[in-house]
């Protein structure tokens, strides 16, 4: 099925690395045309590297979502580098925080929420007007289940993502009137760069295979093993296709059947 993405321009923070990346790679196959940015400037020229995609398919600067004046100076540039509208916006940028209650300062509160609440409500600001000027224009906020079902492990990146599922159902109704979709993709378990530098942390005696799927089983995830991050790239793309025209203010899980509750 043809997507619609062909020649269109969507902007995805994080696309150095794990779903950010499969995002990007996911969209230049659809024909689009992607602008990217990272925080490390070495890692996400490598991932450019990989990708083989010529400078009139893809655009990559070097920025902090934090950093507002940072991520307007990189839209307006991918904006320039494109011309016309900015039809997609995926906010990917962000990590996880592995601390339980008692472990965790007033700091990391605070980290954790600016870094979560700036990496949507940054690059939106930013690629708002651009948006605007779309006949299909879509966000995709990237979210995990955690937003829906709390863990206490990593409490700090629990609540910041309840909050952002309950931004994106605010911001669908809000700019609904100027044209532009927003949804959801939360994620469970997906095996990226973090889970293989916390298998060998874990110095479990496992392979990481084993280790993988003695943690699904820990996890009740149902499918029995971590998700790969093009799986959840695929539904981001679907969320930005203009064939995706009715749908707004809703999430979809990705998350291998780890999810418990019924709504």
């Amino acid at each position: 099925m043809d997507l619609g993405l062909a020649d269109r321009t969507v902007l995805v923070t994080g696309g150095s690395s794990g779903v950010g990346l499969a995002t990007v790679r996911a969209l230049l196959d659809e024909g689009a045309r992607v602008a990217t940015c990272g925080r490390d400037g070495e890692r996400l020229a490598k991932a450019a590297a990989r990708l083989g995609a010529g400078p009139d398919r893809l655009f990559t600067a070097t920025c902090d979502v934090r950093d507002g004046d940072a991520v307007r100076r990189f839209t307006d540039a991918a904006a320039a580098h494109f011309g016309g509208p900015v039809d997609g916006l995926v906010n990917n940028a962000g990590q996880s925080r592995m601390k339980r209650l008692d472990d965790t300062t007033a700091e990391d509160w605070r980290d954790e929420l600016e870094l979560k609440f700036t990496g949507v409500l940054n690059p939106l600001a930013a690629a708002r007007r651009y948006l605007r000027a779309s006949d299909a224009a879509s966000v995709v906020n990237v979210n995990a289940v955690l937003a829906k079902q709390p863990e206490t492990r990593l409490i700090t990146t629990s609540a910041a993502r309840a909050g952002i599922l309950n931004l994106s159902k605010s911001l669908a109704h809000e700019l609904a009137a100027e044209g532009i979709r927003v949804n959801s993709v939360c994620l469970g378990l997906i095996d990226t760069g973090q889970w293989t530098r916390r298998h060998a942390a874990a110095d479990s005696g496992l392979g990481y295979e084993d280790w993988q799927a003695e943690l699904a089983a820990d996890r009740g995830i149902a499918l029995g093993r971590l998700g790969r991050a093009d799986e959840v790239a695929y539904a981001v793309v679907a969320l930005l296709s203009p064939r995706a025209s009715y749908i707004t203010g809703t999430s979809i899980d990705v998350c291998g059947g780890v999810g418990r509750g019924i709504l």
